[in-house]
């Protein structure tokens, strides 16, 4: 699905923020900032939306998020515990009041060039390849966590479901971005206007 097609439920995402007066950031690793581009296009997103991370390597989710060498090495990019610290580092990086993280396997790869940088998969390892969760195997393919963080009266509230999608790359991208679209939502319909 392209991203036109996920119109009618940003915009209801972005006038749920808007009455409940919050602002949203995102930590994009496998949508390597599909999210972001999906908001963008609603018009007064900019009221409500900080922007995204995009995070697309261990490296990146290391500088930008502050996520942990010893996180990754012990559970993987692709796991509760890695989307958790990426929601959690955006919501405390930019300030806001709600962030999602989405981070997963959409694609072949994950052999890992220099400095960390990751191929096709997006994920690298300190061995070159895809860190392997904490049971030491690697996530199967179309393997997604998406996780949300609010902010409460003096501490953070953190939620994350795993998914499992099927289809190409970019059609496991797409029903990411969709499914994160969703998981906000409900996350904001819970909260008390």
């Amino acid at each position: 699905m392209a991203s036109a097609g996920f119109d009618s439920i940003a915009e209801q995402l972005v006038r749920l923020l808007k009455e409940r007066s919050m602002h949203i950031a995102a930590a994009e690793s496998c949508t390597a900032g599909l999210l972001a581009g999906i908001i963008g296009r609603i018009p007064g997103a900019s009221a409500c939306f900080w922007g995204s991370f995009v995070c697309y390597t261990n490296q990146a989710k290391k500088i930008m998020l502050g996520i942990k060498e010893e996180l990754l090495s012990e559970y993987g990019a692709v796991s509760e515990e890695t989307a958790k610290a990426m929601a959690l580092g955006a919501l405390e990086k930019s300030g806001v009041d709600l962030s999602v993280s989405i981070t997963g396997l959409a694609g072949p790869g994950g052999l890992a060039g220099p400095g960390g940088l990751a191929g096709p998969g997006g994920l690298a390892g300190p061995s070159g390849f895809a860190g392997p969760g904490s049971d030491g195997l690697e996530p199967p393919l179309g393997t997604v966590w998406i996780a949300t963080a609010l902010r409460s009266v003096g501490s953070e509230d953190i939620e994350a479901v795993k998914y499992h999608f099927s289809g190409g790359r970019n059609s496991i991208r797409d029903q990411a971005a969709g499914k994160a679209l969703e998981q906000i939502i409900i996350r904001l319909n819970r909260i008390i206007r």
